[in-house]
């Protein structure tokens, strides 16, 4: 499957689960998602509230040295609308930002990556697509 089909299939997803994250207003006036712009930068900031997390399932890994670069599940790469590869790594408590990653190889279900986040740094293996959703407005009706 191409960048581009991948990337059709995890907009719909987040499509179909942020319809299932949202409450009428009467019963919670916060959001879900939060998308934040990051000044400087043109990736945005995605806080979720803790119901929202749970509802996605979302679970997060650390990124594992691997030679000159990381490794993380296959699972944690996304692609964006260019058919370019990202993960969301967790900035704090409920708080998600893509990086940029450069995809070395693929071993079964692990993606050795030349670029991306260092060893040690948690990254998000269930609900990514989900996140990227919330970041490109992706809304339910």
């Amino acid at each position: 499957m191409n960048p581009r089909s991948w990337l059709v299939l995890a907009l719909m997803a987040a499509s179909v689960l942020v319809v299932g994250c949202e409450q009428t207003q009467a019963e919670n006036a916060e959001q879900p998602a939060q998308v934040v712009p990051i000044q400087g930068s043109d990736v945005s900031k995605v806080v979720l509230t803790e119901q929202a997390a749970e509802r996605i399932g979302l679970k997060t890994v650390a990124a594992q040295a691997a030679g000159s670069g990381t490794s993380v599940p296959l699972a944690a790469v996304v692609y964006d609308r260019g058919g370019s590869t990202w993960v969301y790594t967790v900035a704090a408590p409920l708080t998600y930002v893509r990086q940029r990653v450069s995809v070395a190889r693929v071993a079964g279900d692990v993606a050795f990556l030349q670029t991306g986040p260092a060893a040690g740094a948690d990254v998000v293996t269930v609900g990514a697509a989900e996140l990227l959703g919330s970041e490109y407005g992706v809304e339910g009706e």
